[in-house]
Order: C-alpha cells, then sequence, then structure tokens
C-alpha cells in the first residue's frame, strides 16, 4: 500500500468515527427518534452489513466474537446514544475519546505498565479537561448525561482491550455486532411504551450502523496493518475534532470557551502520554 492510498484511507476511518457522533447527534436533535430506537437500528445495520461481507468472504462470524465483547459494544451503543439527547457532539466526542483512552491507561497500570513524568502529566492534563467539560456551569451538560458519555467511553474501552491481539478482528467485530441483535430486541421492547419513529431518524442510524460503524471498522483494522502502534493511536486524536467541527457546520453548535479548554487539555495530554512512553 503506498504512502498516499493509506492516508486516504486513515483519513477516510477518521471522518467514518467522527461520523458516528455526528449521526446520532442529528438524529436524536433534528429528528423525532427515540434513543433506543436509534440503538437498535444502529447496531441492526451493522450486524446486517458485516453479516454480508463474511458470506462474501465465505467466513462464519459467529464463529469468531464473544459474548462479553458483544456486551461491551451494546453497553457503548445504548449509553451513547442516550448520553447524546443533550450533549453537543464536539463535547460528547471529547468525552468519549478521553473516556476510551483513559481507561486502557488505567487498566495498563493495573497490568504492570508505568508511565514517565511527561506521560503522567499528560493524563492528569487530559483528567483535568475531562473535568472541566462535566463540571456544573451555564454551557456544562446533565450529571446523567455526562455519566452516560463517560460510561459508553469505558465500555468502548474495555470493548477495545477485549479485541487485542485476535487473529481476525474484523470477523471478531461481525460476530459481536450479530451478538448484539438479542439485547438490541429486548431494549426495543422495553422501551416500547416510549417508541418513536422517524424517516430521517432512521436513515441516520441505518448510516452510523451499516456504514460509519461496520464499514470503518473493517478499514480502520486494514488501515492498522500498515501502521505503527503509536502512530495507530496520535492519528485517532483527529476524531473528535472532526466530530466538532462537524457539529459547528452542520447543527450549529456553538464554540464555547470550555470545549476549547477541554480541547487543548485532553487532546495535548492524550498525545504526550502516546509520544512519550517508554521505548
Amino acid at each position: 500500500m503506498t504512502r498516499l492510498h493509506l492516508s486516504i484511507l486513515t483519513t477516510l476511518t477518521m471522518i467514518a468515527f467522527a461520523g458516528n457522533s455526528l449521526f446520532c447527534r442529528m438524529a436524536l436533535k433534528e429528528t423525532g427518534i427515540d434513543a433506543a430506537s436509534f440503538t437498535s437500528v444502529r447496531l441492526l445495520s451493522g450486524a446486517a452489513m458485516l453479516w454480508l461481507l463474511m458470506i462474501w468472504q465465505r467466513q462464519t462470524p459467529l464463529a469468531h466474537g464473544s459474548w462479553r465483547s458483544a456486551t461491551a459494544l451494546f453497553i457503548y451503543a445504548v449509553a451513547l446514544s442516550f448520553a447524546y439527547r443533550t450533549i453537543d457532539t464536539g463535547a460528547g466526542a471529547l468525552m468519549l475519546f478521553g473516556a476510551v483512552q483513559a481507561t486502557m491507561l488505567i487498566a495498563g497500570y493495573i497490568a504492570g505498565e508505568r508511565m514517565t513524568r511527561i506521560q503522567t502529566a499528560g493524563f492528569v492534563a487530559a483528567v483535568a479537561g475531562l473535568v472541566i467539560l462535566v463540571s456544573p456551569g451555564v454551557e456544562a451538560p446533565s450529571v446523567l448525561d455526562s455519566i452516560l458519555m463517560l460510561t459508553s467511553g469505558v465500555a468502548w474501552g474495555v470493548y477495545s482491550m477485549f479485541g487485542r491481539g485476535l487473529p481476525n478482528p474484523a470477523a471478531a467485530t461481525a460476530g459481536n455486532f450479530l451478538r448484539t441483535a438479542p439485547l438490541t430486541i429486548a431494549l426495543s421492547l422495553l422501551a416500547l411504551p416510549w417508541l418513536q419513529l422517524d424517516l430521517h431518524g432512521v436513515l441516520y442510524a441505518a448510516l452510523s450502523g451499516a456504514v460509519t460503524s461496520a464499514l470503518g471498522y473493517v478499514l480502520w483494522y486494514r488501515v492498522l496493518q500498515h501502521m505503527r502502534a503509536m502512530t495507530a493511536s496520535t492519528v485517532q486524536l483527529s476524531a473528535p475534532v472532526i466530530a466538532a467541527i462537524g457539529g459547528i457546520l452542520l447543527l450549529g453548535e456553538a464554540v464555547t470557551r470550555d470545549l476549547l479548554i477541554s480541547s487543548v487539555l485532553i487532546l495535548g495530554g492524550i498525545w504526550m502520554v502516546l509520544r512519550y512512553g517508554r521505548r
């Protein structure tokens, strides 16, 4: 793969990752669909797309993946949808991304990994950015929605750790998405009294599931084969930035002081952790 080809695929992948936040926020802000229905349509659309890809490649999807990973994926998706009912796209993406990285760093610490002084300073800065983002104030989201978004990030961090070292991550992702199907059906049944379907909302959910989730993850795994781990971790810093720009341009979301300060602290802090690790 040429460097230009890799750059194009990486850019498309980061746009897809940001698109997950953007589609969710657009659906829940601009249409009448409820959060549970958005989650169900998203996960079922992703499962259908990945099942088709596995059949095309003559693989058996349920031979890969696990129920623990599927549960983590389901919690991530549900918490994300309910949190995005009120949280702006950029702020939500920062919370999500910060919680993902913090989860993986804490897990590494428990496993015996230690950070350098510069890494520790970066980690503290990132946590401070999250605190500013969720602290009470006129611009801050509700405590409940903040907890939901951070829970979503923790769940995605756990899901990522479960997927480390898998020989066929794309097939595992397909198996995990398919395993969420009964969970999404149960969610839909529980949420029937609050059911609100909207054509545009369903379309956003289907695009989020089939395109920016399913195809985005498959594309990411292909990119990872040609990229160093440090580079892969660092390049993901662009996803919250792209999501924030999308929210400003497409949804008219405001650029607040807290968002700017938090962006510098969270993204800069995580970059320090990734950049100055022990060799």
